[in-house]
């Protein structure tokens, strides 16, 4: 009985462990609402982690091919996300045209997008560092130029 507590709580300690792990880049939220008939509505939260962890095990043939259709772009991403993590805090676009609304802000260290209309909504939040670590691998992975 003894035996079976220790393994057990070993067991949880190391849940505990690999769930603050994955979490510690916090969590992409992407939420989408269609208001018609057959409208879909997805809700998803995605560690931010778990995407950077996925990279690794993307084939070498697809990554490089990503890399070299964002070769030209990395460089502008890499600036553009190291400067807004200088911002945690700022409003980057806002549109309000009639019954639409767009609004693209930096909101505590993560890229917050939302998009309000009569027949839609769409809110996708993604830590900064996601957004990093993203490029990073791209970089890391595109073929010598």
């Amino acid at each position: 009985m003894m035996l079976l507590a220790k393994a057990a709580l070993g067991l949880g300690g190391t849940l505990v462990l690999a769930g603050a792990y994955t979490m510690r880049e916090g969590v992409i939220r992407v939420d989408v609402d269609e208001y018609r008939s057959g409208g879909s509505h997805v809700h998803m939260w995605v560690p931010a982690a778990a995407v950077s962890m996925a990279m690794h095990f993307v084939p070498s043939k697809h990554m490089r091919h990503a890399s070299e259709q964002a070769r030209a772009a990395l460089p502008v991403f890499h600036a553009i996300i190291k400067e807004l993590k200088k911002y945690p805090d700022a409003d980057l676009v806002e549109v309000v045209d009639d019954d639409q609304h767009v609004h693209v802000r930096t909101h505590g260290g993560k890229l917050q997008i939302d998009v309000d209309a009569p027949d839609e909504k769409v809110h996708l939040l993604c830590p900064l560092s996601a957004l990093e670590d993203v490029t990073s691998q791209l970089e890391e992975r595109s073929p010598a130029a």
